[in-house]
């Protein structure tokens, strides 16, 4: 799933292909639907981290460019939930 994030990440930023709806979309189904970010956390919390740091980074550089404020402050605050958990847990890599 973060590998998923990081190819449309990459063909955006040197294609410029994306559309806004397909960050949204993988936004919502990867990180903020509760299901999915609750597998995401049990089974790969750093897959988590890197997928919300990658589609936060996609805000911040304009390729997301019109972002909805609270799907964007949800991501930023999985992102700092998951950094906390795994600062706690000591992160093993």
């Amino acid at each position: 799933m973060a590998a998923t994030v990081d190819y449309l990440f990459g063909y955006d930023a040197t294609a410029n292909i994306v559309d806004d709806w397909m960050y949204e979309d993988v936004a919502q189904k990867y990180t903020l639907d509760e299901e999915s970010r609750r597998f995401l956390e049990q089974s790969n919390p750093w897959a988590l981290r890197e997928l919300t740091g990658r589609l936060i980074e996609a805000a911040s550089r304009g390729l997301w460019s019109a972002p909805k404020p609270e799907t964007l402050d949800a991501l930023k605050q999985a992102y700092l939930s998951t950094e906390g958990s795994l600062e706690e847990q000591g992160d093993p890599r």
